[in-house]
């Protein structure tokens, strides 16, 4: 099933029964109609508004009461008033703030009415134009799919299954690695992927590519607040993805001539919309898992086919026997990163790395997770264990006995020790598992 993630979650949310109107969020074009079409198959009634329609959105503008809201509801979806299980889906939610106000009612005085609302510009607009009611209203944050979503899609169920339980036979390693690199070069977007599905046609891709980026290139002057924001967003967009996977600087980013206030400031307008995330380091070695806000973050757009796109490193990645040897390892070290946070629908959910920054020995470990009790680190590497000296000055003043390295190899875990002579396990994943980390751990 495609977007099989959500779907779930969303089934979660419907069987709750002190369950709030949920808010979608999530980057323009990341798939919230595609879910909830699908999802909506499960409801007698559907009943569906886009407030982006003057006809829809007056509903709201005129104060009426919630029991004649509901009622105008079922008229102009030409739909009758039962005891039936419905589903209101409120899309283009950002367009009306009275709308906005109205789901604290529907929480309030028609529980039994399921209730869902998203919106493309919603993120930027959130503390801004409009305010949730809050107490009563959850949210779901949908994300681009990951490799067994892609897997669905390009029907192959099987594989799909085998990647979900985290087991593979040895002998099919090969043929996954296969399919996980060519969801590396063409990424999760929805559209991009369903397009793939249907066409078996990279080339085909450019058009769907160039849609994408133009769309969002195209949304700056609804995002921004001022000319110079609208130029420094639009910088970001036109240089920003040649950064991905990097530390970066505010000031003078990109080389321009933007300072510093004016670059962080386009830059957490980005993040609102979940197009990109500035991930932080951490220096410590126990919970909680704090970031260091003090240093650099490292730039991590919201897909890796959009930034293979982008930066126009197509033909690499089509070409790469492996792609950890592609620029400098970062489309590697993204898409294991994105696969960390694809199955997470929490919106406060960020991914981190670690850092030592000592006077004569850096280090710096790819990515750390919290599991259970302790900090786990990840590296992104191939070669000799030997090598990965960051991972072992980690490991040196960790509580944990667990490490991670994902490769383009086979599963294997090696038992290893730190220079002090402290023995550690290091699970070597094959790409393909980037997404099962958690289910492995147990």
């Amino acid at each position: 099933m495609f977007k099989r993630n959500i779907i779930n979650s969303l089934e979660e949310w419907a069987a709750n029964p002190k369950r709030k109107p949920l808010v979608l969020r999530g980057a323009r074009q990341v798939g919230k109609t595609t879910a909830i079409e699908q999802f909506a198959k499960q409801y007698d009634t559907f009943l569906s508004l886009n407030l982006d329609k003057e006809e829809h959105r007056n509903l709201f503008s005129k104060g009426a009461s919630l029991a004649d809201l509901i009622m105008a509801i079922y008229l102009i979806n030409g739909k009758e008033r039962n005891n039936s299980r419905t589903l209101l889906f409120i899309d283009e939610v950002q367009n009306s703030p009275q709308a906005v106000t109205m789901l604290r009612y529907f929480y309030e005085e028609a529980a039994w009415m399921h209730v869902i609302a998203a919106g493309s510009l919603l993120e930027s607009l959130i503390d801004r134009n409009i305010s949730f009611p809050v107490g009563r209203v959850e949210y779901l944050a949908i994300r681009p799919c990951s490799f067994n979503e892609f897997l669905d899609a390009i029907e192959e169920p099987q594989l799909a299954e085998c990647i979900e339980n985290a087991e593979l036979p040895e002998i099919l390693h090969e043929k996954m690695l296969g399919f996980f690199n060519k969801y590396t070069l063409i990424g999760g977007m929805p559209e991009i992927v369903a397009n793939y599905a249907a066409n078996n046609d990279i080339v085909a891709l450019k058009t769907v590519f160039d849609t994408l980026i133009t769309g969002y290139r195209d949304d700056m002057e609804k995002y921004a607040k001022n000319l110079t924001q609208r130029q420094v967003l639009s910088h970001i967009l036109k240089t920003g993805f040649a950064y991905n996977c990097e530390r970066i600087k505010y000031e003078r980013f990109g080389a321009s001539d933007y300072r510093s206030r004016e670059m962080g400031e386009a830059f957490r307008v980005l993040e609102k919309t979940m197009l990109l995330e500035l991930v932080w380091p951490t220096t410590g070695y126990t919970l909680p898992m704090l970031p260091d806000m003090r240093q650099s973050p490292r730039l991590m757009w919201l897909d890796i086919g959009l930034v293979n796109y982008a930066a126009g490193i197509q033909k690499d990645v089509f070409d790469a026997d492996d792609i950890s040897n592609l620029w400098r390892g970062k489309v590697a070290e993204h898409i294991v990163g994105q696969e960390l946070i694809a199955k997470e629908t929490s919106v406060i959910k960020t991914r981190n790395f670690w850092v030592r920054e000592a006077k004569n020995s850096n280090a710096e470990v790819d990515y750390v997770i919290q599991h259970d009790s302790m900090i786990i680190p990840i590296e992104v590497k191939s070669g000799d264990s030997s090598r990965l000296r960051s991972l072992h000055l980690f490991m040196e003043n960790s509580k944990s006995d667990t490490a991670i390295r994902v490769w383009s190899k086979p599963f294997k875990i090696d038992n290893l020790k730190t220079d002090t002579g402290k023995k550690f396990r290091l699970i070597n994943l094959p790409f393909y598992f980037a997404g099962q980390i958690e289910k492995i751990l147990i």
